[in-house]
């Protein structure tokens, strides 16, 4: 992905998570008014002159700490500033300029990349204050007055991003990239299997639970395909999310199902499936995604010859709403089949995009009637006229008959079942609507 990429980066709490959201035009980055809040590289897409970007929410650098999360933070943003087409250092000039500033704009220029500065909640309109220009002490050139809550000044930034864009390619399209949303309980390997995926340590792993906050995309491409994983923040009980951040945490991640063409629903093979677990895969399956279960952590599992068939009968019974879903054991931690996650994504995304013509359609409905006669109720019958597909992702048929009351629910479930026998649809949920003759389109 050839884009250009932006990186946001500064001290905490100088307001870089409002300025991306600002840019990007939604509320992707977490912003609370506590140091420490965005972790991980948050990536939003946004276009300024009719040219696409990548812009990149880094933690705040605090140069000197012996804080592990907080030097994880560090190494974060350092790996975002590797990557980067040009940079901009956000200060704050509520507090001015500081020791920290001064060691982070060192940091940068060793980096030779080309650096913009901007000088963040000039929220007044007017006058400038005297203290913004003690920022030229930096060397980074002339600062730019922005304000991240009223958007002041984000076009200047900009066009002096713009300037340092390399000229347009061809292959910045990414209409083929599958989204793949990694979604679990806290700490069941999600940011570990997203570390094992791209060969770097691009997401803080810690056992704490609830380390990851931001839906985190990661953009990935093998021989295979083009993938872009969203690592997602766990979704616990709604009775143990207390604070205001997780909160926004399990928001972000349930957007994330939203944007995915493809969920990889996680679970812990020492727990086995738990309350928790359903009610996430059943997030996934009322989205209409496309879902694979991956069990994880295989390699702590004491087995026998039967131990991935009962577990595979237990997953079964306890998710028997997703029958449809593969499942595959996996270790992140190792890697062991971890290489099949790609051909398996690939082929629940075909299956949610396949396409049934209406005349094999009926054959199909056609047969299934003579097999199985429709139900009745009072002597009157049910008659099914005809099917067809009106949708993907998920496929959805629409069925026309003479009375939707005689469509029984076990019916439906029949024919669903003489579809997917058919045309096979595995690892995507189907919706059926059932019309009567007559009845407005």
């Amino acid at each position: 992905m050839s884009k250009p990429i932006i990186a946001i980066v500064g001290r905490p709490n100088v307001g870089k998570s409002m300025l991306f959201n600002k840019i990007i035009g939604r509320r992707l980055s977490i912003v609370e008014d506590t140091p420490g809040v965005t972790r991980d590289r948050i990536y939003g897409e946004a276009d300024w002159n009719g040219r696409k970007f990548t812009l990149v929410d880094t933690g705040g650098i605090e140069p000197t700490t012996d804080n592990q999360i907080l030097s994880f933070m560090r190494d974060q943003a350092e790996i975002a500033i590797e990557n980067a087409t040009v940079i901009v250092l956000v200060v704050d000039i509520k507090t001015g300029m500081t020791a920290a500033d001064q060691e982070v704009a060192g940091m940068l220029q060793r980096s030779k990349k080309p650096i913009v500065l901007a000088v963040n909640k000039m929220d007044s309109t007017g006058s400038v204050d005297p203290d913004f220009y003690e920022f030229y002490n930096l060397g980074l050139g002339d600062p730019i007055a922005v304000s991240a809550v009223h958007g002041h000044g984000t076009g200047d930034l900009l066009d002096a991003c713009f300037q340092y864009f390399p000229p347009e390619t061809e292959d910045e399209d990414d209409s083929d990239v599958i989204q793949v949303a990694i979604i679990g309980k806290p700490n069941v390997g999600k940011s570990s299997l997203t570390n094992r995926i791209l060969g770097q340590q691009r997401v803080i792993v810690s056992n704490v639970a609830g380390t990851t906050r931001d839906a985190i995309d990661s953009y990935f491409e093998n021989e295979i395909g083009k993938y872009n994983f969203i690592d997602t923040a766990g979704m616990r009980k709604k009775s143990k999310v207390d604070d205001n951040i997780e909160k926004y945490s399990v928001l972000r991640a349930t957007m994330a199902i939203e944007r995915s063409d493809v969920c990889l629903i996680m679970i812990d093979a020492q727990d086995g499936v738990t309350e928790q677990d359903t009610k996430v895969a059943g997030l996934a399956h009322d989205a209409g995604k496309a879902c694979i279960i991956v069990v994880n952590k295989w390699d702590l599992v004491e087995k026998d010859g039967k131990t991935m068939d009962r577990m595979r009968e237990d997953i079964r019974r306890d998710l028997s709403y997703m029958t449809y879903a593969p499942i595959l054991f996996i270790s992140a931690m190792t890697g062991q089949r971890v290489n099949r996650l790609f051909q398996l994504i690939n082929y629940v995304n075909e299956q949610s995009t396949m396409r049934i013509t209406t005349g094999m359609l009926n054959s199909v409905l056609a047969d299934a009637q003579t097999r199985v006669q429709p139900p009745t109720d009072k002597g009157r019958r049910l008659k099914i006229y005809y099917m067809t597909q009106v949708g993907v992702k998920p496929p959805h048929f629409v069925a026309f008959c003479n009375d939707k009351k005689l469509f029984h629910f076990s019916y439906r479930r029949y024919l669903e079942n003489q579809i997917r026998s058919v045309f096979g649809l595995e690892g995507t949920p189907i919706i059926m609507t059932i019309r009567q003759k007559g009845e407005e389109e």
